[in-house]
């Protein structure tokens, strides 16, 4: 009888805090969803050629500069795959991911930012998957260009691994997050998914269904962007 309600009384102080992080990670994907189709739907932001080559979307909703000011704060988000050994299947469930530091923090003020990435090859991806990536060192990094096709824009955009974008107070950008890092969250996998699942078996294996708070992101890409259109299919 002890060891029972010494169960329960742990059960009922540790259940709340769970339930709490699980929907903490279910509105973080909710926001993503959101800001994801917002962006995409504006006319003349991100081509539709780079979304269709891109292999890897990473979605960082409404960050704060004060996040980066006092240190040890970061962003959070999510990153979807084309799904698949060679990034050419459908739109994977998502990895959550952390967003931090950088030299970014004076460009975006005191509003709070969204921020949308793009990671252009395998190269990219397989980084960002393994392990904390730095923009700009780790990976070639590069404002992202805008309007309805890319053709015009530098070959140092073209060459860049990841293209990043921001929206803040309506106003939509590419801007560079050079100098910040971006890295698999393991924790908010785990309180998300209810069991420890690395990045590499979220995209690669589908071990995990897409949770209902991400259907409306995945189906959207899955609908603006059905197949990976890059022409290298390099890994």
């Amino acid at each position: 009888m002890k060891k029972l309600l010494t169960f329960l009384l742990t059960f009922s102080l540790t259940c709340p805090a769970l339930l709490a992080d699980d929907k903490k990670e279910n509105s973080r994907l909710e926001n993503c969803g959101t800001v994801i189709q917002e962006i995409m739907d504006i006319p003349d932001d991100i081509p539709q050629d780079l979304i269709d080559k891109a292999y890897c979307i990473i979605v960082y909703p409404s960050v704060l500069k004060a996040a980066f000011i006092f240190g040890g704060s970061y962003g959070r988000g999510a990153m979807t795959c084309r799904s698949g050994e060679h990034f050419n299947g459908p739109w994977s469930a998502p990895t959550m991911m952390a967003l931090e530091g950088g030299s970014f923090g004076l460009q975006i003020g005191g509003q709070a930012t969204d921020f949308v990435l793009l990671v252009m090859n395998g190269r990219g991806a397989n980084a960002i998957l393994s392990s904390k990536v730095k923009l700009g060192a780790d990976a070639s990094a590069a404002a992202g260009p805008k309007g309805r096709n890319a053709e015009a824009s530098t070959d140092v955009t073209m060459r860049a691994e990841i293209l990043s974008y921001s929206r803040a107070r309506g106003l939509f950008a590419g801007i560079s997050l050079a100098g910040s890092t971006v890295r698999p969250d393991g924790g908010a996998n785990s309180e998300l998914y209810k069991k420890s699942v690395s990045p590499q078996d979220i995209v690669f294996k589908g071990v995990v269904p897409v949770p209902a708070s991400a259907q409306k992101m995945i189906s959207y890409l899955n609908k603006k962007s059905p197949k990976n259109l890059s022409s290298g299919k390099e890994i």
